[in-house]
């Protein structure tokens, strides 16, 4: 039975993807947007040992497999073929036809350029320094003019926040990060810490904006240097500072505000009561936390993670927990929560910018990184669009304050970062 074959019995005769195979034999909707190309039997054999996403991934990454046409048109097809059901008997018959259990366990040649994590960095205990260090690097150390072409001008790798329909990808990110600032209630004067601070986005806009002075902190040496370079650039200097340091590290206290955007997926939930603490302890009474990160929408089913694509290929040791129980633990470290909202159509907006940006500079990027890397940027923000799109991953924001010996918040009694915005210029 040709491959082909095979496809039009799993996804029927009408599926919106043109298929071919390697064999010759082609399915689907003759010139479709999006073609699916498998170009050798390691495709298949990688979708027999992993039919879900992570099988899709390393056959694309590696090569054996293409998709021509927009990632993320593909992916959003590839969700609908997916919902076609077999039974037990359909299942062991396709994959008798197909070869048998020698497609369950094959001599797979070694896998060509292959990006996945050096799992040997990842010894010892979850979460400790050194691998923490790793992790981080693996994901954030690729290249600095990579991510500059894909993330654009803003260099923010965390959603942006749009604010109106026809906002840019930049001027969404500048709003993000004023939303933050006006959040924390930053004033001339103030310090703030920016805990896992990237490429020191929030860091300089805190500067420039506000007058405050702004350390941010990031394990990635290649995002501190950068950070650096650029603060100094637009003179800086005197206010805002990105050190290459685990936040576990700095040594001062007594700040008005601290900002984590991004940072809590890479704690781990059996460290998320000691990482609200330590940044409690930063605050003095009446300082303000702002607590930015992707979480998953509830908490019935038990966390997914370490043998996944993005955990095998993207973000190692990465943890998503359900916005209650981030709620929770913030709560339980002495904070008294002021306001919670949720970003997901704004994170699904955001990926569809870095995935247009990935595109436009697809050929340098590759020469860049190598196409093995590029691929799995491609796929991996593709994927995460449509996670966001379909409410398997949320992005939540959560305001809290470290009260006064008095039970003082000086909250306004109702919200003012609304109202008091301004037009921010991408």
């Amino acid at each position: 039975m040709a491959l082909a074959e095979v496809f039009e019995r799993i996804a029927g005769p009408d599926a919106p993807v043109e298929f071919r195979a390697y064999d010759g034999s082609s399915a689907g909707t003759a010139g479709a947007p999006v073609r699916i190309t498998v170009r050798s039997p390691v495709a298949v054999s990688y979708l027999a040992q992993a039919p879900s996403s992570l099988g899709l991934a390393r056959a694309y990454v590696t090569g054996h497999l293409d998709v021509d046409g927009d990632m993320y048109t593909a992916l959003q097809r590839m969700a609908e073929v997916q919902q076609v059901q077999l039974d037990l008997a359909e299942r062991f018959q396709l994959l008798a036809t197909l070869g048998g259990a020698k497609l369950l366990f094959p001599r797979l040649p070694p896998p060509q350029q292959e990006v996945r994590v050096n799992r040997r960095w990842l010894g010892g205990r979850r979460h400790n320094r050194g691998r923490d260090a790793n992790a981080i690097s693996h994901h954030y150390d690729v290249s600095n003019t990579f991510y500059e072409w894909v993330l654009g001008p803003s260099m923010s790798y965390t959603c942006a926040c749009f604010p109106r329909e026809d906002a840019s990808l930049e001027e969404a990110q500048a709003y993000k990060h004023d939303l933050v600032a006006r959040k924390l209630g930053l004033r001339p004067g103030m310090r703030l810490l920016d805990v896992g601070c990237g490429w020191g986005g929030m860091v300089r806009h805190a500067a420039r904006e506000y007058g405050v002075k702004a350390l941010g902190v990031t394990l990635s040496e290649q995002q501190a240097v950068w950070a650096q370079q650029a603060i100094e650039r637009e003179g800086l200097s005197s206010l805002a500072e990105v050190r290459h340091l685990d936040y576990r590290d700095v040594a001062e206290t007594g700040f008005d505000a601290v900002s984590s955007i991004g940072l809590t997926e890479h704690i781990g939930k059996s460290q998320l009561p000691g990482y609200f603490s330590f940044l409690y302890s930063k605050l003095k009474p009446g300082g303000r936390l702002l607590n930015h990160c992707i979480t998953r929408p509830d908490e019935q089913e038990p966390a997914r993670r370490a043998r996944g694509f993005i955990n095998r290929y993207v973000f190692p040791d990465g943890e998503l927990e359900a916005p209650g129980y981030l709620v929770s633990r913030i709560n339980d470290a002495g904070f008294e929560i002021r306001h919670e909202e949720n970003l997901r159509e704004h994170y699904a907006r955001t990926l569809a910018g870095w995935c247009a940006n990935l595109d436009r500079h697809w050929k340098d990027a590759v020469a860049e990184v190598g196409e093995a890397t590029a691929r799995v940027w491609r796929l991996y923000m593709a994927g995460s669009r449509v996670g966001f799109e379909r409410n398997v991953v949320q992005l939540h924001q959560i305001l809290a304050v470290r009260l006064t010996e008095s039970m003082g918040s000086g909250m306004p009694l109702r919200p003012d970062w609304e109202a008091s915005a301004e037009p921010v210029a991408g």
